[in-house]
């Protein structure tokens, strides 16, 4: 069984940090690129940060570059994703995928294996 499961979301005021949890299980985590995506309320779902590998190649939507770094720990079968600077616009649920790089560009549910997301609520 593929599961991947999100946590240490929470609310945070503006300019604040916050570090996302993912704990992946069901699959070998180094055969899949792990990432994060988010959807704010009428929104389209996008995408945030991809990590092909924990030591490697990553990407960062230009939304968020400089503020988050996403990272990963083997021995714990997670990937994180740290915060900072946090502004309102980066209020949304955040969702853990793995596939992120297939994902990156159109990031449906219908393909790839997905957390359940969990809320980042930014406040003034």
């Amino acid at each position: 069984e593929v599961r991947l499961v999100e946590s240490g979301g929470g609310t945070v005021q503006a300019g604040g940090s916050l570090t996302l949890s993912c704990e992946v299980s069901g699959f070998t985590f180094d055969d899949y690129a792990i990432g994060w995506f988010r959807q704010a309320p009428g929104k389209e779902r996008e995408a945030v940060a991809c990590m092909s590998n924990p030591s490697d190649s990553t990407d960062y939507s230009d939304s968020v570059k400089g503020r988050f770094t996403i990272s990963g720990d083997y021995a714990k079968n997670t990937v994180y994703l740290q915060m900072t600077r946090l502004e309102m616009s980066d209020t949304a649920v955040y969702y853990c995928a793995a596939d992120c790089d297939d994902l990156w560009r159109r990031p449906t549910t219908d393909f790839g294996s997905w957390g359940q997301g969990i809320q980042v609520t930014v406040s003034s």
